[in-house]
């Protein structure tokens, strides 16, 4: 198969890290075609989608992980498979850019996962729609609502930017720091922009578990502890990964999630839960295939790509 990854600079990645390009050397190991697409190159003509694709051959050395062959302008329809694995920010950028991958869809091709479920799952509302798998939320931009939300969570919350990814922007605010009202005035910009505010889970301090989730059923799991002088658990700031399993609450929030997630077609998932609450959904481009399949002794890659033959086949 030809098999297409929209992604951020390949040759800027971290070939023992980096998700999208363990599943782009799974592709690989497995005989099918490997092409990387710039976004910037999307267009479209009338309704088939095109796109500049650059067939790779990869390799997981670092200083000599990618050789790139012949760039070519193609129409979409020439490709089995494409991934959207650009990092967000989801902004106008990135819509246009899923808008322009549904025209693709339309005519066959498949997309992972399908843009009309990007569009539509902010990664941090989405999870609202299981909001009794959740901590106590509050969405809002007036900075009286925000204090008060905090006050009765018991004197802390965590404050999330709505279009923040990789723990950017991201506070734990108490009801009596003298920081408090800045750090509202910056997030909202002056009360102009919505965040979220959700309670604070001490249990946040032993680690979040990342869930990553194939059709809707747990692929697998990590479990990413903070340093003692941070607050977020994600890994590019300093957090460690180690070995975990799910609890039976766990995959009760798994099970409840899931249905959803193929319904959208959001086929690759990685969910984060905090003392067994749903804390977010990440849609766009999860990220922890290699520290899990180190971890737990599986080839994760190849099981996804196994998945997507038998789609197609199907």
């Amino acid at each position: 198969m030809k098999i297409a990854y929209v992604m951020d600079p390949l040759s800027q990645v971290n070939v023992f890290a980096d998700t999208t390009f363990a599943l782009m050397l799974g592709a690989q190991s497995r005989g099918h075609e490997v092409f990387y697409v710039r976004p910037e190159s999307l267009e479209a003509r009338g309704d088939e989608a095109f796109a500049t694709i650059q067939p790779v051959e990869l390799r997981q050395e670092p200083g000599n992980a990618v050789s790139f062959g012949e760039a070519r302008h193609v129409s979409l329809d020439e490709v089995d498979a494409v991934w959207m694995r650009k990092d967000p920010p989801f902004d106008d950028t990135y819509l246009y850019e899923a808008m322009l991958l549904e025209l693709a869809e339309e005519r066959g091709t498949l997309v992972l996962n399908r843009p009309r479920g990007l569009r539509d799952a902010n990664e941090k509302l989405y999870a609202l729609h299981f909001s009794d798998h959740t901590p106590k939320t509050l969405v809002s931009s007036h900075a009286e609502a925000i204090k008060k939300f905090a006050e009765e969570t018991g004197g802390r919350a965590v404050l999330k930017p709505l279009d923040g990814h990789g723990g950017s922007g991201i506070f734990v605010i108490g009801s009596e720091d003298r920081n408090l009202n800045a750090m509202i005035e910056v997030s909202t910009a002056g009360g102009t922009k919505r965040v979220m505010v959700q309670e604070y889970l001490p249990a946040a301090r032993q680690g979040d578990k990342r869930v990553i989730l194939l059709n809707g059923e747990p692929l697998g799991a990590i479990l990413r502890v903070p340093l003692e002088q941070e607050h977020r658990s994600n890994i590019h700031v300093g957090g460690r990964v180690e070995k975990t399993t799910l609890s039976a609450k766990e995959r009760e929030i798994c099970e409840a999630v899931g249905p959803r997630l193929k319904q959208d077609g959001l086929y690759f998932v990685g969910l984060d839960l905090i003392g067994e609450r749903l804390t977010e959904v990440n849609v766009t481009s999860p990220t922890g295939i290699q520290e899990m399949s180190r971890l737990d002794g599986i080839d994760g890659p190849d099981v996804v790509m196994r998945w997507i033959e038998d789609r197609l086949a199907t």
